[in-house]
């Protein structure tokens, strides 16, 4: 295509995926939040997202109570899921307080705060360089009032009390002195992994063949050199792709601490056959 004021010939523009910089955000989501990146690329989600966003029965098979916009990455989405009660620390007023206790200060608690009522009550979200707090807030607690942590009972409550425990000890370190910017070591391989499988997942899901997949997280130049049936690279590509699906096709959900898909939700990823 031929350039309209120079009559130089257009380089073609790489697609959206191509940008590993666009992904970065992925490297410090907890467990729900990267659930929220698989889920919203479900089809059968976006179509339901479509046709139902106000009917409440209709998020609940995808272990959301409401649903959530698809278009909304976990950097601006608050999806509400099934057990955020369950597993959100509690803030409840204290009514037999000591005079030195500490009151609860909304505004000197770290990072980007989102306040949302999820239709029993209000959740707030802190998050901060590397670290993200989930608080459900009793009705009758204001700023200013003595509180106190408390935790839903459960089967498993000395693994819950030192999930929520170390939760605490980072919201607390955190609210003494926020830093303005953090040093932080490289991302583990886990992180890594989950960067290049929404990475790869997009890729699949716009029709790129797994060459095509390959050049853009590694370059063609060593895709060109290690290319062929038998090779590493196709195969890490492959199990990328195959891991993003299972992902998207309920695996999220083991993320977002929740139970199996229901069997009548279990449809496969619509996505082009892999080609080499």
């Amino acid at each position: 295509m031929a350039d309209l004021a120079g009559g130089q010939p257009q380089a073609a523009q790489p697609p959206p995926w191509h940008a590993s910089a666009a992904y970065l955000y992925a490297l410090h989501l907890d467990g729900p939040a990267l659930a929220w990146e698989y889920l919203r690329r479900h089809p059968d989600y976006r179509l339901a997202w479509q046709l139902q966003a106000t009917d409440a029965s209709a998020a609940r098979p995808w272990g959301l109570r409401t649903l959530e916009d698809p278009t909304l990455d976990a950097r601006e989405a608050l999806p509400h899921w099934l057990n955020t009660w369950s597993h959100a620390i509690r803030v409840v007023h204290d009514d037999d307080a000591e005079p030195d206790d500490s009151p609860f200060e909304f505004w000197r608690l770290p990072g980007r705060k989102t306040l949302q009522h999820d239709s029993q009550g209000l959740v707030l979200v802190a998050h901060w360089p590397g670290c993200c707090a989930r608080l459900v807030l009793a009705p009758e607690l204001h700023d200013g009032m003595p509180h106190a942590y408390a935790m839903r009972a459960c089967r498993e409550p000395r693994a819950r009390y030192h999930d929520m425990a170390a939760e605490l000890d980072q919201l607390t370190t955190a609210s003494r002195c926020e830093p303005l910017a953090v040093a932080r070591p490289r991302p583990s391989l886990g992180a890594m992994q989950a960067l290049h499988t929404l990475q790869v997942l997009d890729a699949a899901q716009a029709g790129a063949s797994l060459r095509e997949i390959a050049e853009g997280l590694f370059g063609a130049t060593e895709v060109t050199a290690d290319w062929h049936a038998d090779s590493a690279l196709r195969a890490r590509v492959r199990r990328l792709v195959q891991r993003g699906r299972a992902l998207v096709n309920g695996g999220y959900r083991e993320l977002a601490g929740l139970g199996p898909l229901p069997a009548n939700q279990q449809g496969r990823n619509r996505t082009t056959p892999d080609r080499p």
